[in-house]
């Protein structure tokens, strides 16, 4: 079950559907469905791809494109997760790394 809805995710935010995807998440980690916005906030480094700001739970993200790249949505949508259940800590980006690789993992043994 889990490993099909990690599927499903990254196969809704490959498909577009990317708030769609936030909703499933916030609603099965039981937290609030973070906003989302394309452009990152003024003084972001020009490399990064996306962002999360804890005191606005948005996820940034550079362009339109990236709304569709699932290891940038689920990275900044682990940092909502861990803001939302321990307030001090945001997580680290190793296991956010982990976190968005663990769902693309779900998707690819799914499609095989």
């Amino acid at each position: 079950m889990e490993q099909k809805f990690k599927a499903l995710i990254v196969w809704l935010i490959l498909n577009g559907k990317t708030e769609r995807a936030l909703e499933m998440l916030a609603e099965h980690y039981g937290v609030e469905v973070p906003k989302l916005k394309v452009g990152l906030p003024k003084g972001r480094k020009k490399k990064a791809l996306g962002c999360y700001s804890a005191k606005n739970k948005t996820i940034s993200v550079l362009n339109s494109d990236t709304l569709k790249d699932p290891f940038i949505i689920l990275h900044e949508f682990y940092h909502h997760l861990r803001t939302a259940l321990d307030k001090k800590h945001k997580g680290t980006e190793k296991y956010a790394d982990e976190f968005s690789k663990e769902f693309i993992q779900a998707y690819k043994s799914m499609v095989r």
